[in-house]
């Protein structure tokens, strides 16, 4: 599908999606918890249903009615010989650890790009947990054979902290002693943060020391017959009207905690140095584009999904701005690195990398035609609000890849007074 959005200007108010780091975490937990667990606000991406779909593979009763979902399980994972974690790279890192508790053969399925995103740190924690791996060679799909044993491990989280989200999930509610995860050169901690959240609300505190030491002990565990959890607004959605204010709007964002512990909350920082005032009241953000954007430096690092969006923002600021963290991009829906750069080169917006920064030349109007989506959600919807800049109307390809994580993204860009059209 492609999408031809029209240059304008965003006006309106608008609700904020469910996030769905926080929903898929909360899906785990329901799993692992020998009970009820009542989800209010629940997410509809497809990532969402794919952590749905997997916790009824692995035996939890799931209802949905109205805007709640029931979840009632036995607190085990069952029977399932497959999970299939569609797309999703948090699913499949945060399930496959809580699939090798069980006692038998499980496939770690899925498809499109999760084929490519890699496993490995998985590869060598999991044999020394006791899982057995059959067909690993860093990727999906391969195969696993509980049952998980806990003991104390060391993680490398280079790579993603997805790996040690699952880690701990699995471990926490399968250990009877004391267990220590210990984690080198942990990337995106902000969504640690949000994993301690959902396993604090399920009665799991756990510590650490500065994200270098996790210490789980059971003695400080509390029973939590039945869980009713909100699900808070997404940060990561959010992001792309917050910089579509600030390029070209005047909006109010409802629905969005402002004491989040989600890492996109860093948008906010950046807005503040370009110059945009976001004002929060009564729950909902207001912002407005100001006369001038100045340029900005951001370090993404532990915001890697902010990337996309701000390498928009940063081409209508005036002067450069530097956006660090380029490593972290590699392994995404698509090669960010590539994909956003190929993205600012058809805006005819400079730019240049210097060691890992991507450094951005704005400028006050940028060029229409077409973008390649590049079968990336976070690309599509980046695009989308460049166009808002453009001097004439962008035709952004792969489109419908916004389903992943925001599928009424275009239904409510339209809302706000954009012209576009979509084509199959």
């Amino acid at each position: 599908m492609k999408a031809i959005v029209e240059p304008g200007y965003l006006k309106g108010r608008i609700g904020i999606p469910p996030s769905k780091s926080l929903m898929q975490r909360i899906c785990a937990a329901a799993l692992l918890h020998p009970g009820k667990t009542f989800i209010r606000n629940p997410g509809h991406s497809e990532d969402d249903m794919a952590a749905l779909n997997i916790i009824r593979q692995l035996g939890a009763h799931v209802v949905q009615s109205g805007s709640t979902i029931e979840v009632q399980s036995s607190g085990k994972p069952g029977a399932a010989t497959e999970i299939d974690c569609g797309e999703s790279g948090l699913s499949a890192r945060l399930f496959t650890p809580i699939a090798a508790i069980a006692d038998h053969w499980v496939r770690i399925n899925g498809r499109g790009s999760l084929l490519r995103r890699p496993m490995d740190a998985l590869g060598s924690v999991l044999p020394s947990l006791g899982v057995s791996l059959q067909d690993f060679t860093g990727t999906v799909p391969f195969s696993l054979r509980g049952p998980l044993r806990p003991g104390h491990i060391t993680l490398d989280g280079s790579m993603s902290s997805q790996f040690l989200s699952g880690l701990l999930f699995a471990l926490t509610f399968n250990t009877d002693e004391t267990t220590i995860v210990r984690v080198h050169n942990l990337k995106s901690k902000p969504y640690i943060d949000l994993t301690l959240q959902v396993l604090e609300t399920f009665g799991k505190k756990i510590r650490h020391s500065d994200y270098h030491e996790f210490e789980i002990d059971p003695s400080g565990f509390h029973t939590v017959p039945e869980v009713d959890v909100t699900v808070e607004g997404d940060w990561s959605s959010a992001a792309f009207w917050a910089v579509g204010a600030a390029v070209s709007g005047n909006l109010q964002l409802d629905g969005i905690a402002r004491d989040s512990v989600q890492a996109d909350r860093a948008v906010l920082d950046v807005l503040a140095q370009s110059g945009c005032a976001a004002v929060y009241s009564n729950g909902t953000l207001a912002l407005q584009s100001p006369d001038t954007l100045r340029s900005f430096c951001f370090n993404a690092i532990d915001a890697p999904d902010l990337f996309p969006v701000l390498s928009v923002l940063a081409a209508c600021c005036r002067g450069e701005s530097r956006i660090a963290g380029l490593h972290r991009l590699q392994h995404k829906e698509s090669d960010r690195r590539q994909s956003i750069c190929l993205m600012l080169e058809r805006f005819g917006v400079s730019w240049r990398i210097e060691g890992d920064e991507l450094v951005i030349s704005g400028r006050e109007i940028l060029n229409g035609g077409e973008i390649d989506g590049s079968g990336d959600h976070r690309i599509v919807m980046a695009a989308a609000i460049g166009a808002l800049r453009a001097a004439n109307p962008v035709l952004i390809s792969s489109a419908e890849s916004i389903g992943k994580s925001y599928p009424l993204f275009f239904q409510h860009l339209s809302s706000l007074g954009i012209n576009l059209r979509l084509q199959s």
